[in-house]
């Protein structure tokens, strides 16, 4: 079989785009959330579920990017609530440990969800892996276990979140393959992303009433100091949707492996740029942290590849 090594243009395009809207929705949220002052976390991520349910809808019913995938039964549907709950859990975790960590630490920690989806698959689900798939697994928890002791940054509670957030992000994922596995309940993450967007929204509503009670009131009043807040949040929840997109997109265009592995460089990329941006103070045993649990992660991704093909 000879192989075609001309990437297409829209390919390249497409994982720029991929690239672009992830380092930049990490950035916005880091810049808001810590350096501009705007503290609330929940508020934020309610205008990212707002956005992403407009533009979920626009993009499947108006658009037509993708086919409409009906919901089949009730059943269906509190599935897919159970997955948004953990969703909102997981991506406010994550904001929020943006107001007390930096960017690059954010993302060492964020590449421990092999780690952590392992872990809910044996306990869950009871999938095994390979011992060797296993072992590749020390130097990722050995790296952030390193780059958090290096950390000039390092914040406890900013710390927990992080790694509270990573551990609901392979939760979901590990449960998105029990509660729509079989065929009459898989979605595209296009159609997944339009039920669950709004019905995030109804959990992250009353959530932000009781957590962040004048929110609105102080956002209009710092709206009418700077207007800029308005264009911040809008500009954050767009690139919020735009991840999810961009995501499935590359997926469409490459594969699931390709994604996985252009991932662990993604969050390479955002180290640097988050440094370059935000100049927070880094070591050298931090870095070397974070390169150890990103050689662990290539190493999983590898010998996962390897053994379930065997």
């Amino acid at each position: 079989m000879v192989m075609n090594n001309h990437v297409p243009w829209s390919t390249i395009g497409v994982v720029i785009a991929w690239y672009s809207s992830n380092i930049g929705v990490l950035l916005m949220n880091k810049y808001l959330l810590s350096n501009y002052g705007f503290k609330f976390p929940v508020f934020l991520t309610t205008c990212h579920m707002m956005v992403c349910s407009v533009f979920s809808y626009v993009a499947i019913s108006v658009m037509d990017i993708v086919p409409l995938q009906s919901l089949r039964s009730k059943n269906q549907f509190w599935k897919i609530f159970c997955l948004s709950v953990v969703f909102c859990f997981s991506v406010v975790c994550g904001n929020m440990s943006l107001r007390f960590i930096p960017v690059s630490f954010n993302q060492a920690i964020g590449a421990t969800t092999p780690f952590f989806t392992a872990f809910f698959a044996y306990f869950v689900s009871r999938k095994r892996e390979a011992w060797v798939t296993y072992a590749t697994l020390l130097p990722v928890v050995t790296g952030v276990i390193i780059a958090s002791g290096g950390e000039p940054s390092f914040h406890l509670f900013g710390f927990i979140i992080c790694v509270s957030s990573t551990a609901a992000r392979a939760f979901k994922s590990v449960l998105q393959d029990i509660l729509l596995s079989s065929e009459g309940e898989k979605l595209n993450s296009m159609n997944l992303l339009l039920y669950m967007a709004p019905m995030a929204m109804t959990v992250l509503l009353p959530a932000t009433m009781l957590l962040e009670a004048n929110v609105i009131w102080i956002t209009m009043d710092l709206a009418r100091k700077d207007i800029r807040i308005i264009w911040y949040l809008l500009l954050s929840s767009s690139l919020a949707y735009f991840v999810n997109l961009t995501n499935f997109l590359v997926t469409k265009h490459t594969s699931a492996l390709t994604l996985q592995v252009l991932g662990n460089a993604k969050g390479a990329v955002a180290v640097v740029v988050s440094i370059l941006i935000f100049k927070n103070p880094i070591s050298m045993i931090g870095m070397l942290g974070y390169a150890l649990t990103v050689i662990g992660v290539i190493l999983y991704s590898e010998t996962k590849k390897r053994y379930s093909k065997s």
